[in-house]
């Protein structure tokens, strides 16, 4: 329960973050995009940091995260369906100017367009599912 209750804050944490940056307003995005406004890569470069900090520095203060048994290393490959969706997912950012956290927290500011994004979102995860798996 503790776990779930810390993953909810987290969340809406983020989404604060999100919104309070203006990462959910398509417009923004995509002045980004377009090189036009680069507030939104001030918002990257912290949240970069942060994660770095984060990363570097919790395993050095605690032996085990909070809420698991231990830390676990994720190592990933790259291989051509890594490019394949990758290049699908900057297209889709492209055009939409969202991407799926902020859509998200976009229906939380009002946004009702957002559900347009995350039924695209949804079908898009489905056709993979059903003709790559």
């Amino acid at each position: 329960m503790s776990a779930a209750l810390v993953t909810v804050m987290a969340g809406a944490l983020f989404g604060f973050g999100l919104a309070l940056s203006g990462m959910v307003r398509p417009e923004v995005v995509l002045s980004f995009l377009q090189w036009q406004d680069f507030g939104l890569m001030l918002v990257m470069a912290g949240g970069l940091a942060v994660t770095l900090a984060a990363y570097q520095l919790a395993p050095r203060w605690r032996r085990t995260p909070l809420l698991a048994a231990a830390y676990e290393a994720h190592t990933a490959r790259m291989h051509r369906d890594t490019f394949v969706g990758s290049a699908l997912f900057g297209v889709g950012w492209g055009l939409s100017g969202v991407c799926p956290g902020p859509a998200i927290a976009g229906l939380g500011t009002g946004n009702l367009d957002m559900l347009w994004v995350l039924g695209g979102l949804a079908a898009g995860a489905w056709l993979q599912g059903a003709f790559v798996a």
